[in-house]
Order: C-alpha cells, then structure tokens, then sequence
C-alpha cells in the first residue's frame, strides 16, 4: 500500500510562537556553544521533518513546540504515526528517490540496525547525550543512532469494570478464559512496540502464548496505545502492552484507569533515532538530535507523563522508580530477526 502524505500532515503540530521575538533571542544567546553553531548553521535551512514513531501525538506535538520556541527560524514539521508505518513511509521515501525525513525515531530498534547496515543513516554523536543516564547511552558504539525513547509498556485495567483485586497480575494471567473477550492490544503490523513485547513473550512462553491469547478474542487495533481509548469507552476491561505515559496522562485527566505492574516484568523498549543519510535539511537534524538528548527535550515530554531521559529531570508526579520495577526487553540482535517473525506469525494466528 502506497503511503502519501499531505500538507496538512507534513505542517501540522509544532506551530511555536512568532520568529524572532525578544524573549527567543535572549534564549538564543544563552545557548551552549555547540547547539549554537548548529542553530546558526540551521537557520539557514528553516525546517526539519520529523517522523515520530515513539511518543504519542500530544507529546509529540509538545517536543515539536518546545524545540521551536527554543529555536526560532527552525521549525519541526512533527509526522506522527506508529513505528511500523514510520519505517514503512520511509522505506518508500527512498525507493522513490523523496528527500523528506530529517530524523527518524522508532519503537523498534532493528529498523536501526537493517538502516546502518545498508549505509542509509548518517553518523552522528549528540553532545548532549553525554547528560543522558548511563544505562541508555552509547546504544551504537559507532554513533549512527542513539537513544531518544525511553518507553514502558505494562497491562492496564478499567476500574469501573474491573477491581484491583480481580485484575490479572502476570502476563500469563491474561491467558485465563476468563478474559475471554475483554482483552485489547496493538498489532506488531503497524507498532513496533507490540513487535518487541511479542518478541519478549515469545522468548518467555513460546508462541504457545499467542494461540492460547487467541482464544481469548482480543479486540486487536493498530497502536499500542489504542488500548486506553478502549478501555476509557468501556468497550474492553483489561489492556495488554499499553505504554505507561498514555495511560498516566488519561488517568491525570479522571479516566478509570489503573496500571498494573505483570509480576514477570514490564517491557522497557530503549528505542533510538537517527539521522538518515539523504536528509535535506542536516544541520536542522543534528539540532533536533541535540535537543532530543538535552534537559529540556526531557523535560517538554515529562509534562506529558513520559520518562525523562537524564538525572537531572525529576520523573513525572507518581511514576514508580524504575529501580523498583523489573525491565525485560530483547536485545537489538533479537529485535531485528524476530519481529518480522513475529507479525507473520501474529497473521497465522490471529488471521489480522
């Protein structure tokens, strides 16, 4: 299928206050060097195309205004879509000789690895990722991609359907009949995320899960998100690899929802962008990568109850401390041979 896109799509979202205004040259001025001769160097192209297969569209929509108020003359364009479209897009970009993505973000961390390997990314170190958390740095020892996600996906429930003490507690829980017909979760067709958690499941249970989750008839849409819109109308009552800051974000604003923390481990996906090699606007590029990794791209997100990516920005208000949950994620190598394993498989099974 042949993905277009529109005027609408490529101008909409990072709309920041007007060029030029006293407040945005004062801020300018106080810039760190580096980001400065970027900036200078990025004025000249005015622009950036993000393809943002990561955060939500809110905080998408949020990194896209907070990098054009803090460099005005450069505006991001945000194209918000799931992993899987993101990459499908920019497959097609390239076949078709179209110069459009300046910075590419994933769920899915073998779209970067299959990327490097055909020479189609730009090397690229941040300066700024030097103040990320040790534990996410450094995810491509030669630079061409680095981490800009931090993303938690766990199981959900509505409370008003389902109490605390009735939700399940496991992953496997949710292989209980009786769930049947009250489940919802993404599709690793379209999000890279639920083809990392179907990669981890499988490396846990084996694809016996997924013939014993079909059973269950789980409502199935596209994004990993989709679960809490679900579950907010009541449709279903129990969500499966939602991501913990849409569901955060959704509780904050009085939905019945709660998180629930699978005794195995919750998914932790460290999932990188990059910088593609036919970018038209580099210079804006390797801003919007420096951004990314600064203290203000960590904090434009935090605001929409996502992980910050540096120590020195507080978590948002009530997430647990990562040190008090247990991450499980496949290693890159196990991402890039198993998820497109797994979407065939997930076809076979589910016939979707």
């Amino acid at each position: 299928m042949k993905l277009t896109l529109t005027k609408r799509q490529l101008l909409s979202v990072a709309t920041g206050a007007a060029v030029g205004g006293p407040a945005f040259r004062a801020a300018a001025q106080t810039l760190p060097a580096h980001e400065k001769a970027l900036y200078d160097a990025a004025k000249a192209e005015g622009e950036l195309t993000w393809y943002s297969g990561q955060y939500n569209a809110e905080s998408s929509e949020a990194m896209g205004r907070a990098f054009n108020d803090r460099f005005p003359g450069v505006h991001c364009n945000v194209v918000r879509s799931t992993s899987q479209v993101a990459f499908q897009r920019l497959s097609q970009d390239t076949r078709a000789g179209v110069r459009q993505c300046d910075v590419f973000s994933s769920t899915n961390s073998g779209h970067f690895t299959q990327l490097k390997r055909e020479g189609k990314l730009t090397q690229y170190t941040p300066v700024n990722a030097a103040g990320m958390l040790p534990s996410i740095q450094n995810v491509d020892p030669d630079g061409y991609f680095h981490t800009s996600f931090l993303g938690l996906f766990l199981m959900i429930h509505n409370t008003q359907l389902v109490s605390e003490a009735n939700a399940p507690k496991s992953w496997a829980d949710a292989l209980d009949p009786k769930w049947r017909n009250q489940l919802a979760v993404g599709h690793p067709g379209f999000s890279g995320a639920i083809g990392v958690w179907a990669v981890q499941m499988r490396k846990m249970y084996g694809w016996d899960y997924f013939t014993k989750l079909e059973r269950n008839k789980p409502l199935i849409g596209r994004s990993s998100q989709d679960p809490v819109t679900t579950l907010n109308s009541g449709e279903r009552s129990v969500g499966l690899c939602v991501p913990v800051g849409t569901t955060a974000l959704a509780m904050s604003r009085g939905n019945p929802l709660k998180l629930i923390y699978p005794t195995e481990g919750v998914l932790a996906t460290i999932s990188p962008s990059a910088i593609p090699s036919n970018a038209p606007h580099p210079n804006a590029a390797k801003l919007f990568m420096e951004f990314q990794a600064s203290k203000a791209g960590s904090e434009a997100v935090r605001d929409y109850y996502n992980e910050p990516l540096r120590g020195d920005v507080a978590p948002a208000p009530g997430a647990r401390p990562l040190s008090e949950i247990t991450l499980l994620a496949p290693s890159i190598a196990e991402q890039e041979t198993g998820v497109p394993e797994v979407r065939e498989a997930w076809r076979d099974t589910f016939g979707i």
